[in-house]
């Protein structure tokens, strides 16, 4: 008989949430609460809280935007062509501007936004250092212990032990401004190349878009709390994002008409590349047919005809030795046309 064995699933496996999902979930409830706590509150300062918890979580969705990347990166267990880079630099700004929140009194939602970004990126240049190739994963290794962790130790040591009072403020915040500044202006190489090949295909909309809505929140909140040092990178940026969405709207009808215009010649030359196929074979068969022909005409045409050979094999089988060399020596004159003919 045979025995049923009983089948136990078990239903963690379907209820698997990424922790990276969880800490999104966790940040946007949090900043929830805080903001209908102050709903009751019409002033200046509400508007500014309500503007900086939305660029909390437009940033926050700016911050997650690689973990498609990084999620392929796990299942291939490789990160290929991938740089570090990016990602160890924006570690980096994303912890300095949380010290900045810490040092700053009004600094709490940029505290908060900041180090949920610095999580998020120490995740993913972790993962970087786990799938990366040897000789990448040492060079990596390298500029996180000089950056992440020399630089900025260094700049927090400076920070609290050589500067005083508001100085410190103005030392991290010209910092930070900075390397704000070259994170929006990261994408001017990808500008570059749109307006060389009159092409979006470089430049993601979805990306350009959040980091255009991100520096226009950002800017308005450092308007808000009068903050110089959040107020003029997320200025710069809200320009640059500008300039990539005009881009994407001048070149992405000419990026369709040329894929269009693309596809139309590759099938225009496919189909002419088929039609010339024919031809070559037609021409070649053509061009056996004649070579047949002019081979069986230059072949050699025999010298004597068939019949006078066999004529002349039955003669020499009924002649003697003395008649056979006469017969040979007259029948040479035949041929050779010396002879007479009566």
């Amino acid at each position: 008989m045979m025995q049923k064995k009983n089948v136990c699933i078990h239903p963690s496996h379907n209820r698997n949430i990424p922790i990276l999902s969880e800490l999104i979930s966790s940040f946007l409830y949090l900043q929830l609460l805080f903001l209908s706590s102050l709903a009751s509150v019409p002033s200046m300062a509400s508007l500014s809280v309500i503007i900086g918890i939305i660029g909390n979580v437009i940033s926050i969705l700016v911050f997650t935007s690689p973990m498609k990347t990084f999620w392929g990166v796990i299942k291939k267990k490789s990160t290929e062509n991938y740089k570090g880079i990016p990602y160890i630099t924006t570690l980096l700004s994303t912890s300095l501007w949380t010290f900045y929140g810490i040092i700053n009194p009004d600094g709490l939602l940029v505290v908060t936004v900041n180090c949920a970004g610095a999580i998020f990126q120490l995740i993913y240049v972790t993962l970087f250092l786990i799938y990366a190739p040897k000789d990448k994963k040492v060079k990596t290794a390298k500029l996180v212990a000089v950056l992440n962790v020399g630089f900025l130790g260094a700049v927090i040591a400076v920070t609290l032990l050589a500067i005083h009072g508001n100085t410190r403020l103005t030392f991290v915040g010209i910092l930070c401004a900075a390397l704000t500044i070259g994170m929006y202006a990261s994408p001017l190489s990808a500008m570059r190349t749109v307006i060389k090949t009159k092409s979006v295909e470089y430049m993601p909309f979805l990306l350009s878009f959040f980091l255009f809505l991100n520096a226009g929140v950002w800017s308005a909140y450092a308007v808000l709390v009068k903050d110089i040092y959040i107020g003029v990178p997320n200025a710069i940026g809200f320009i640059l994002g500008s300039a990539q969405l005009i881009l994407y709207a001048i070149y992405k009808k000419k990026s369709s008409v040329s894929a269009k215009l693309t596809e139309a010649m590759e099938e225009e030359g496919s189909a002419h590349l088929v039609k010339r196929g024919i031809e070559m074979h037609s021409l070649e068969g053509d061009d056996l047919k004649i070579r047949s022909i002019n081979k069986g005409k230059s072949l050699p045409k025999p010298h004597v005809n068939r019949q006078y050979s066999f004529q002349k094999i039955i003669k020499t089988l009924s002649l003697n030795p003395y008649e056979l060399q006469s017969s040979w020596s007259h029948e040479s004159d035949v041929e050779d046309g010396n002879i007479d003919h009566l």
